[in-house]
This record gives structure tokens, C-alpha cells and sequence, in this order.
């Protein structure tokens, strides 16, 4: 369980989680090519205008019919690195139905909030599923360079499957459309970990023991009370660059409960490495605090108070404990 909050963009946005989506399916998607799998060479019927980086307008005419089939068409080239299944990438994107309805962007942000700051992207492994984009239009992004604008479309049926939820009011035969912006993309090794020697623990803080390639043993120091406030140790100094809001960061981490020293969670248990916006609102405040300003190779000792942890979500299952963390930040995208 990496410690998110509720993945919303924007209210708008709520539909997509609403879509679909508990498993990986579908095939690679090319431009041109029709290889038996759901990918074909059709004319896009939506007219997209705006270029990489600006939000995008989705225009589509009224009597316009999506094809049953994935269609992808790259709008604008990048000059980067194609992208490849196992690279981890940082998103743009925005979304319709051909009737209108919207399916959610990163260019929108929560009423209230700072217009300068940097806005929440996808931040994922292109062959895992996610929350905000499905299985298939990630995948359609696999071959594309860094710095292209891709438009996906098609039906909900051959998007979405099996996974659309008939709740959401979208049928299977109604077409819906992405753009997408591939920001970012690195490859990274899921069993990595920060390397140097360790620092003893501060005065009151939980002691930290790598276990080498799985969950660390965090023990908390008897007798003392989790602290009121936000506490931060790094025990490993890395030599990389600053992390900074707005950045997808990968990281391996153990997780613990201060009341009891038990484990909750890690990144271990789940097949390693990990990657999530940073600086944003799409992880616990702690972590936003905790981990903005830290440098790539740090491996980072925080105790989160209730209030910066799930505090603020009174269903959690841990909102009323303070956590302990250990994060290896392995880098950012």
C-alpha cells in the first residue's frame, strides 16, 4: 500500500477511477499496423488542437463513430527516448467521451490551489496499471519518444473491456478519446537500494536495519512518545539531484506503525521499487514534507504524526496511528 491519498485531480476527474481497472490486459499498440492485436490503422475521428505542454482542446463532430478497434496516432514527435514497457513514466494527459463528457486532466487543478505550483501528473510503470489512465492507452504509449503528444481513441469496448463499470453511465459502444504528453520516462532497477554507510539514529528516533533486498527492521525506542510533530533523519547522504515538487519519484520504503513497531507495509513486498508524484497532494502530507528537498541516493528516516499521515481520512485503516518510515529515493522522472 503505497501511501497515497485519494488519487483526484479535479472533480471532474472522479469518473476515471469509476472506469475501470484491477488488471493489466491488451497488447502493444503501433501507429500503421494492424498485428492481430486491438490497435488498427484508422483515421481519428476527434480533431485535437494546442501543442505539447498546453492543455489540449478535444473537438469531435456530432455524427463522428469511434472505431471498435484502439486507434493511435502521434499528434506531435518529441526528440527523446522512445519509451519502453519497463521504463516508468511521467504523464500529461486529458480526456473525453464523444458525447462530451470529460474523463479527467492534469491541467486541472482543485479550486483554491496555487496556480503556480506544480500540478499532479501520472507518475507509473508503462506495464502496470494504474488509476487515471487504462491498461490500453498506457500500453499505446510503448515505442513513442520523450516529448510526444499521442491521441488515443476508440470505443469503451476496446479500451476498457470487460473493466467499464456500467455504473459510470458510458456504454461499451460510446467512444472516448486521450491525449497524452509523455513528460518523462526512466528505466530503473526495482531492486535497487541506497548504498553508503549509515548514520546511527537521532535521540528519540526509531533505529532503521537493512535487511538487503527486503523490508527493513525498523525498531521504535521504548519509552518514547511518537513525536507531535513532523521528524526527519537522513540516514544515508546521496549525491544526486534535489528532489523537487512536481517530480515523479521512485523509492523503495518500510512502513510501521510507532504504537505497536509493526509493519503496515514496503515496497519489498510488492516486487521493489515504486514511483508516485511528489510535492503534490498525491502521497501523505509527510511525505511531501518529508522527502521534497532530499537528494537522489538519500535513504530517509521520517515519523509522521497521525495529522500528516491518514489522519485527515477517518475510514483508513491507519488513521490514527503515527507512522515510521524508511525511503531509499533511487531517483526521480
Amino acid at each position: 500500500m503505497i501511501p497515497k491519498k485519494t488519487a483526484r485531480i479535479a472533480a471532474a476527474a472522479l469518473v476515471v477511477p469509476a472506469l475501470f481497472l484491477t488488471a493489466a490486459c491488451g497488447s502493444d499498440a503501433k501507429d500503421g499496423k494492424d498485428d492481430g492485436s486491438k490497435t488498427v490503422s484508422a483515421e481519428a475521428v476527434a480533431k485535437v488542437s494546442g501543442k505539447f505542454g498546453d492543455e489540449p482542446k478535444i473537438d469531435v463532430a456530432k455524427d463522428a463513430k469511434a472505431a471498435d478497434k484502439v486507434v493511435v496516432k502521434t499528434l506531435s514527435e518529441g526528440t527523446g527516448a522512445a519509451v519502453t514497457k519497463s521504463d516508468i513514466v511521467r504523464l500529461d494527459f486529458s480526456g473525453k467521451t464523444m458525447k462530451g463528457q470529460t474523463l479527467g486532466s492534469t491541467w486541472m487543478k482543485q479550486p483554491g490551489t496555487d496556480p503556480k505550483a506544480p500540478r499532479m501528473q501520472v507518475v507509473q510503470e508503462l506495464s502496470q496499471p494504474g488509476q487515471m489512465l487504462p491498461t490500453k492507452v498506457m500500453e499505446s504509449l510503448a515505442g513513442k519518444k520523450v516529448g510526444s503528444r499521442v491521441e488515443i481513441e476508440g470505443t469503451a469496448k476496446a479500451l476498457i473491456g470487460d473493466q467499464l463499470n456500467p455504473q459510470s453511465g458510458i456504454t461499451p459502444q460510446d467512444g472516448l478519446v486521450w491525449v497524452v504528453d509523455i513528460v518523462g520516462a526512466k528505466s530503473f532497477d526495482k531492486k535497487a537500494a541506497a548504498k553508503g554507510e549509515q548514520a546511527a539514529p537521532a535521540e528519540g528516533m526509531p533505529e532503521a536495519k537493512d535487511e538487503g533486498q527486503k523490508a527493513a527492521t525498523i525498531t521504535i525506542p521504548k519509552g518514547e512518545k511518537a513525536p507531535k510533530e513532523l521528524k526527519e533523519q537522513v540516514l544515508i547522504k546521496g549525491t544526486g539531484a534535489e528532489v523537487k515538487a512536481g517530480e515523479g519519484l521512485v523509492a523503495q520504503y518500510t512502513g510501521v506503525k510507532w504504537e505497536d513497531g509493526k509493519k503496515f507495509d514496503s515496497s519489498w513486498d510488492h516486487g521493489g521499487a515504486t514511483a508516485f508524484p511528489i510535492g503534490v497532494g498525491g502521497v501523505i502530507p509527510g511525505w511531501d514534507k518529508g522527502l521534497v528537498g532530499k537528494h537522489v541516493g538519500d535513504r530517509v528516516l521520517l515519523s509522521i504524526p497521525a495529522d500528516q499521515a491518514y489522519g485527515k481520512s477517518p475510514q483508513h485503516q491507519l488513521a490514527k496511528n503515527n507512522l515510521v518510515f524508511v525511503v531509499d529515493i533511487l531517483g526521480t522522472v
